[in-house]
């Protein structure tokens, strides 16, 4: 996909593949516009509307995929989504995967270790819940929590989490090279808007399982979770895995940033219908006569 592409049609004057990639020892956190719309021209009501038709293009590229791992070709994508409590990761799993067949997604979600979980390398229940291939894998959270949660709270010792770094990188080399994609997104809201977004829980009964009171903890240690999020992007950003940066105020830009992402993902991987392995005429035959 070019830097430049087609405005009117597809509502991006820069695409997000190209723009929305951190520079390592360049790009500041602190200095992030989370209410920004970068790359996107264009008003919630047209990425909306934008968002139905990509979604049948994600929709076919999908099926594509799939179609490509029963004819034996190995491949699969990673979409990663890390981002701060309330930042809408559950609505991309809902608006950006709810527009591809259910039955091509792998959904793992990454909460706090079970007692099995601890007893293992971190990346042990990482290797289990891999996309399958032909399929979309997401992390709902990720290994990346590992560098997160466990540097912020001193779960464990600094040299084991800054001995992390390099062993996800080397993870996501070997995964890439089995032949799967991966798309990683770290997902940001100002500090205003996550509370707005918590208190909305708080407010409606319907969401109070949506809320936990170990998110407003989180929020008091935000300056600690921002230089941790810093040293990820600066560490773990590489040519094979590289994370996009996106601002998450509004979700109708997060959700369609997602869905181009995605779409680059895949078109990269030049899928095309796997051709028959069958006689197409003798089947035909055998139909018309039974």
């Amino acid at each position: 996909m070019g830097a430049r592409i087609e405005a009117a049609a597809s509502g991006w004057d820069v695409s997000p593949v190209h723009l929305l990639r951190p520079i390592p020892g360049i790009f500041s956190l602190a200095d992030l516009d989370t209410s920004a719309t970068p790359g996107f021209v264009g008003s919630k009501s047209d990425a909306v509307r934008l968002m139905q038709d990509r979604g049948k293009r994600l929709h076919t590229l999908q099926e594509k995929l799939y179609a490509d791992a029963v004819a034996g070709n190995g491949r699969a994508v990673l979409l990663v989504l890390q981002g701060m409590d309330a930042a809408g990761k559950g609505g991309i799993i809902r608006h950006v995967l709810g527009t591809v067949n259910p039955e091509g997604v792998d959904h793992a979600p990454f909460g706090v270790p079970s007692s099995e979980e601890r007893q293992h390398h971190f990346l042990w229940r990482v290797h289990k819940a891999l996309p399958r291939l032909g399929h979309i894998g997401v992390f709902d959270r990720s290994h990346y929590e590992d560098v997160l949660v466990a540097r912020v709270r001193r779960l464990v010792p600094e040299e084991v989490w800054q001995g992390r770094y390099c062993e996800i990188n080397e993870f996501e080399d070997q995964v890439a090279d089995q032949g799967t994609v991966i798309v990683k997104v770290a997902m940001f809201i100002s500090l205003d808007e996550q509370r707005q977004r918590l208190l909305d829980r708080l407010q409606d009964p319907h969401k109070y399982w949506k809320f936990s009171p170990r998110d407003v903890d989180d929020r008091l240690l935000w300056p600690a979770y921002r230089d941790a999020y810093q040293a990820l992007l600066d560490k773990t950003s590489t040519e094979v895995a590289p994370w996009y940066v996106v601002p998450s105020d509004h979700k109708w830009y997060s959700r369609i940033t997602v869905m181009e992402l995605l779409i680059a993902a895949l078109e990269s991987m030049n899928l095309s219908w796997p051709s028959a392995s069958y006689d197409i005429d003798e089947e035909i035959a055998r139909l018309e006569r039974s």
